[in-house]
């Protein structure tokens, strides 16, 4: 029994590293590009013409962030076995899945909300864009 511990104890740790190399790489991208871009896209144009350019630009990032979100979520996935042991060796893995995990939820969640948010800007901006619109028509008009 303790050599089939010993064995699942070492297999967990194997896959633990194959997982924690994924992590790691999400990890990475995550503070170097998409941290900086989520910010960047903070303060959005005032000309409709210009907050298309930057939705757009955004939806391109966008794709990209969201598969590794995906990839993050999958590897972590992959990990919930180790819910199932409770050896002590195994405790530092898990802690550090925590971490990869809490860091990837809140990526995720700021990605879904900047997302919201730029689309929701355009909309309100394409609203006022048309009223305005049919201001000058109006006013067009009573001056005829």
């Amino acid at each position: 029994m303790l050599s089939n511990k010993r064995i699942q104890e070492l297999e967990l740790v194997m896959e633990f590293e194959k997982v924690e190399e994924c992590f790691k790489e999400v990890s990475s991208w995550i503070e170097n590009v998409g941290r900086k871009r989520l910010k960047e896209t903070v303060s959005l144009d005032d000309s409709l013409e210009m907050l298309l350019q930057a939705q757009k630009q955004f939806k391109e990032f966008d794709l990209v962030a969201s598969e590794y979100c995906k990839r993050g979520q999958e590897a972590l996935k992959k990990m919930n076995q180790w819910e199932d042991f409770s050896f002590v060796d195994v405790h530092s893995y898990t802690v550090k899945l925590q971490t990869y995990g809490d860091q990837l939820e809140e990526f995720c969640t700021q990605l879904d909300e900047t997302r919201h948010r730029v689309c929701e800007t355009v909309r309100l901006y394409e609203f006022f864009d048309k009223v305005s619109q049919g201001i000058c028509y109006t006013e067009e008009g009573v001056k005829s």
